[in-house]
């Protein structure tokens, strides 16, 4: 069973930079085949932001594409997420989530469903104007 621990959430001012990190333990290869992160704010549905395909192939939403980067070391034991330029509409509760997928369907809108194999407790962004 794959385990995922975020960290590195904060509070900083827009314009800022903040990396978040998700340590991986546990499961199969083949449970981290797709990697990624998604985003809850209050009030609103999770969004799919990143993720990383096990061909290397990174994807991004519209909505964070050119300031933010998925990345993750060899081993796909530890996941990143370096989010430069923040917005005040970045502030949410970032979640990074893992699940079994071929690289043409390793999305952001589909790691955000609720059919992820993981899921970590998420960390929280806030981004002050």
């Amino acid at each position: 069973q794959v385990e995922l621990v975020e960290s590195g959430g904060g509070s900083v001012r827009a314009g800022g930079s903040l990396t978040l990190s998700c340590a991986a333990s546990g499961g199969k290869n083949i449970d981290r085949s797709c990697m990624g992160w998604f985003r809850q704010a209050p009030g609103r549905e999770p969004e799919g932001i990143a993720t990383l395909a096990s061909d290397g192939m990174q994807t991004y939403s519209t909505s964070v594409k050119g300031r933010f980067t998925i990345s993750s070391d060899n081993a796909k034991n530890t996941l990143f997420l370096q989010m430069n330029s923040l917005k005040p509409e970045d502030t949410a509760m970032y979640y990074c989530a893992t699940d079994r997928l071929n690289p043409p369907f390793c999305r952001p809108s589909v790691i955000s469903g609720s059919g992820v194999i993981a899921r970590g407790q998420g960390t929280q962004v806030t981004v002050s104007s």
